[in-house]
């Protein structure tokens, strides 16, 4: 058993427990035992932070989105126009990515928790607040003719699904991207989003 003289708490020897069982075998191939033998903690111990796998997933998965759209909100506002900040978060986001690998690899390879699933509803209410912020971001470009008015899935698949895209291709090891394909990939997005001339 792994000693507490460290200072992390069971909670917090779960979670980064978890992080690493998940982000290796996956959600559904991840035992309970595993998790266990992975964070040193006992069976009272698991079942007082957590109720089951599905409890642990959820907090760890609304933890990771919050701090994934915080990064990406204090990216986009650093940048007043349009073309600037698109290109920016798409470069922040594989970044990101490369520095948190367990991280990112959860959030591309697993379901999200639903509503009615531990985290979910932090989740939806994160999710809520982040669009509503990326929204009062794109607004006066949009306004001003830069921007499409698109809504928030068709924004973020045409902002980051062929970053999301070559990130699945990153973590299963069949291709690293280089900094000039990120910054096309940039291009692309804005060339997806902006407003063209009729």
């Amino acid at each position: 058993m792994k000693s507490a003289k460290n200072g992390r708490d069971g909670r917090t020897r779960i979670i980064e427990g978890a992080l690493r069982r998940f982000s290796q075998d996956g959600v559904s191939a991840t035992t309970l035992a595993s998790l266990r033998e992975e964070s040193g903690v006992s069976v009272g111990s698991f079942y007082h932070h957590f109720a089951s796998k599905e409890h642990v997933f959820g907090v760890l998965y609304a933890e990771i989105l919050t701090a994934y759209q915080q990064a990406f909100l204090a990216e986009l506002v650093k940048h007043q126009e349009a073309r600037d900040g698109i290109e920016a978060v798409v470069a922040f986001h594989m970044r990101w990515a490369g520095e948190h690998p367990e991280r990112a690899r959860l959030l591309v390879s697993e379901r999200p928790p639903r509503k009615h699933e531990p985290g979910g509803a932090e989740v939806s209410e994160a999710r809520r607040a982040f669009f509503r912020q990326v929204s009062d971001w794109w607004r006066p470009h949009m306004k001003d003719g830069l921007l499409r008015p698109v809504d928030a899935t068709m924004c973020y698949v045409l902002w980051l699904g062929p970053a999301q895209e070559m990130c699945r291709l990153w973590f299963a090891g069949a291709h690293t991207p280089t900094p000039e394909e990120i910054k096309e990939l940039g291009e692309a997005a804005w060339l997806s989003l902006r407003r063209r001339a009729e």
